[in-house]
């Protein structure tokens, strides 16, 4: 991968297996090994449900792309894909830097420990060092800004505390890769405009950042590209304005209609 890319990705595909029954998910294990064995066409006792499908794009340093799509469209499938959360049943994704990310509130947080030993916890598993820790830690605490909460046990959170500590863990450890699945719509409006201020520094700074929302306006201001993916597959890909608009057009067209529309714009791009 050249080193003018961050993040490559593939031909990536999810596919999930579908289930009527529990028993159904038994019969699959064994029966088509035993229809095989005997020569007989093996029974599927599943239903597929393709969650993406054949999504290819590069991301090069110091971009910021937004991916914007109706709710079930794979967005948050992707990210856990790059992220390594989640893994593809096709293609592959190659990253260029380290990685942090925000994807579900709380994740990498152990709930029975305190915030204090969550931060050496998640920061661990983003690969800092104990020393890297220590050095960043007073500045994630102070970013939180949770108070005596930080020596509480995490369970013992809001889900808006929780975001402001995994917020603050995952921009001060010096990303070069920031990936942001909606998290932020859960702070108070003074917690996301002291957010969207770190990640324009981030920004500045040259990292790489990756970014899901549902705010047509915060893509706009964002983003240098936007993807636009709907049912798994990938529309387009161009500039926030254009992808944005014709995402807004496929969301509010009849339902008729959208067949026609989401054509069209694959065949524009």
């Amino acid at each position: 991968m050249s080193s003018e890319i961050a993040l490559k990705v593939e031909n990536i595909s999810k596919c999930y297996q579908i289930y009527a029954k529990p028993q159904d998910r038994m019969k699959q294990f064994f029966y088509p090994k035993l229809q095989r064995i005997i020569g007989k066409q093996p029974t599927r006792y599943f239903e597929e449900f393709r969650a993406l499908e054949n999504v290819s794009f590069e991301v090069k340093r110091g971009e910021t792309v937004g991916i914007i799509g109706c709710n079930g469209s794979g967005k948050s499938t992707l990210l856990q894909i790059i992220c390594g959360t989640l893994n593809a049943t096709d293609g592959s994704v190659e990253v260029n830097g380290r990685l942090a990310a925000l994807l579900e509130l709380g994740s990498g947080f152990n709930p029975d420990f305190t915030g204090c030993e969550n931060v050496f916890l998640n920061a661990s598993i983003l690969g800092l060092t104990k020393a890297e820790i220590e050095s960043c830690y007073d500045e994630i605490i102070a970013f939180a800004d949770i108070g005596d909460f930080i020596n509480h046990p995490v369970k013992t959170y809001s889900s808006g505390m929780a975001i402001r500590l995994a917020f603050a863990i995952a921009i001060n450890i010096e990303p070069q890769i920031l990936v942001v699945d909606e998290a932020l719509s859960v702070g108070d409006e003074l917690f996301q405009r002291k957010c969207f201020s770190r990640i324009e520094k981030i920004k500045q700074n040259g990292a790489t950042i990756l970014f899901v929302s549902h705010a047509a306006s915060t893509i706009v201001e964002l983003c240098d590209r936007t993807i636009l993916l709907d049912s798994g597959q990938q529309l387009a890909m161009g500039s926030p304005k254009a992808i944005v608009g014709d995402y807004q057009r496929l969301l509010y067209a009849p339902q008729e209609k959208q067949a026609e529309i989401r054509q069209s714009i694959q065949n524009f791009y």
